[in-house]
């Protein structure tokens, strides 16, 4: 269950840059120039897991396995994508398949650097890219309606699903996002089939200069305000030092920010507000062949969270069992536990917890 973010903002706020950087590449080509991107770029980047490290210590497994996101770097929008400006409708496209949103947003001055609305502000840079999604969620819920409309002078009866999709037409052609409208149960089914882009969680990550990384400036504080009204996650990085620290191994990297007043990484953050947004937790198996992470909702009972692992498991589940991370460090590892009465036998209904480590019992 890997988490997929897309990458989205205006061109040349800094998005290929923040790719290359979080991914530890350079397939994204970055240039002063819009539309530098046209081919979504994809990577699959390790979740940063200090727990993985300390029980690795303990286990001393043959290898180490993180939990895992995948970033979509999408080309950059403009005013119109919707309509097909810039390749807008084939960029849009890319954002469905994404849990999330990464909005990268432009909160620093550069005249070297051009902005193609030739002015810093990144509130209304955000309400660019925000119209153009809920636009194109208008065109994708007006075929869905017209669908709906056939299928129901075919059954001769009035459909529940298209009484809520045309509230929401009006709903999104009144210029609100999706994420706005009363959540149903039809709702949710059309939202699961139409993956509609306004209704996507979003973290707004202000792109600073180095300056901007110790104390917030003014852009920062209009997006912070913009998303604390908006109830989405806001981080602030910068791209260009989050670029200059590839290759920087943990102990130099953390040195590097503190020296710059920042204690994360950009994605560290990014991960974190994910998860989050998006209500992930980790599990853990530990043995001597490997140490693994596994992403699982929060809430997860420990047959589903066993079927992540491979879908017998839930099938054939007996019991779960289980020790807390704090408890498994605290004890020097599973048999010490165990000895100590710290690993729990649990079964179908137990919820499993974030730092769970666990050995599933099942039948084949």
């Amino acid at each position: 269950m890997a988490l997929s973010i897309g990458i989205v903002g205006l061109p040349n706020v800094g998005k290929s840059t923040t790719f290359n950087a979080l991914t530890k590449s350079q397939n994204a080509q970055a240039a002063n120039y819009p539309f530098c991107t046209i081919e979504p770029n994809k990577a699959i980047v390790e979740v940063p897991d200090i727990r993985l490290k300390v029980l690795s210590e303990i286990v001393k497994p043959q290898r180490i396995l993180y939990a895992q996101v995948e970033f979509v770097d999408i080309a950059g929008l403009v005013r119109g994508a919707s309509k097909g400006e810039g390749l807008g409708n084939q960029f849009l496209a890319n954002i469905k398949e994404a849990d999330a949103i990464l909005h990268i947003v432009r909160c620093f001055e550069d005249s070297d650097i051009t902005h193609v609305e030739n002015r810093i502000n990144p509130v209304a840079d955000i309400g660019i890219i925000e119209l153009e999604l809920v636009l194109a969620d208008i065109v994708t819920l007006q075929r869905k309606i017209a669908k709906l409309e056939r299928e129901s002078k075919a059954q001769k009866n009035s459909s529940k699903t298209l009484e809520v999709a045309n509230k929401l037409l009006a709903h999104l052609e009144s210029d609100n996002p999706a994420s706005s409208f009363e959540k149903s149960e039809e709702f949710v089914g059309l939202d699961r089939e139409l993956r509609l882009l306004s209704n996507k969680k979003v973290i707004y990550a202000a792109n600073v200069d180095e300056k901007g990384l110790s104390k917030d400036n003014e852009y920062v504080e209009k997006v912070r305000e913009y998303g604390a009204k908006n109830g989405a996650e806001v981080i602030k990085l910068c791209a260009k030092i989050e670029e200059e620290m590839v290759g920087l191994d943990d102990k130099e990297r953390a040195e590097f920010l503190s020296a710059l007043g920042s204690s994360e990484s950009g994605l560290e953050q990014i991960i974190r507000s994910g998860f989050r947004l998006l209500g992930l937790i980790s599990y853990f198996t530990a043995g001597v062949k490997e140490v693994r992470a596994w992403t699982i909702a929060n809430g997860t009972k420990a047959p589903q969270a066993a079927s992540v692992i491979h879908n017998d498991f839930e099938k054939g589940f007996i019991r779960a069992e289980t020790i807390s991370y704090d408890d498994f460090v605290k004890y020097g590892g599973e048999a010490k536990a165990k000895e100590s009465g710290a690993m729990r036998s649990e079964g179908k209904e137990y919820i499993v917890q974030d730092g769970d480590i666990m050995r599933f019992r099942f039948n084949v």
